[in-house]
């Protein structure tokens, strides 16, 4: 059975810093591009960041670019979201998902087999 695990989510102010991590077991990991998404309450489930299954590539929204970095260790099998300079417009469930050999860059929701429960960030204005 795949699980998902995401962790280090909370309450930051704006300007501030947070690392998340996502668990995975049940799944070659290193198979798996993984990714981040997130959800703000009335919106819809929103795109931020994936990663290739060896670690060596990744891709941003243009939201993120610059102040989020997404790693992963294939031998812990967790992947990681560093966020940095963080905004209230950052607030938002933030979900990890497993995507098994995508074509391309997976950036929609349905691209991704697995999903992770959430893990509540809240950025302080």
């Amino acid at each position: 059975q795949v699980q998902l695990v995401e962790s280090g989510g909370g309450l930051v102010q704006a300007g501030g810093s947070l690392r998340l991590s996502c668990a995975a077991s049940g799944l070659t990991f290193s198979s798996y591009a993984m990714g981040w998404f997130r959800q703000a309450p009335g919106k819809e489930r929103e795109f931020v960041t994936t990663i290739s299954g060896s670690g060596g590539n990744a891709y941003y929204a243009d939201s993120v670019k610059g102040r989020f970095t997404i790693s992963r260790d294939n031998a812990k099998n967790t992947v990681y979201l560093q966020m940095n300079s963080l905004k209230p417009e950052d607030t938002a469930v933030y979900y990890c998902a497993a995507a098994h050999t995508p074509i391309g860059w997976p950036t929609t929701p349905r691209e991704y087999f697995y999903w992770g429960q959430g893990t509540q960030v809240t950025v302080a204005s």
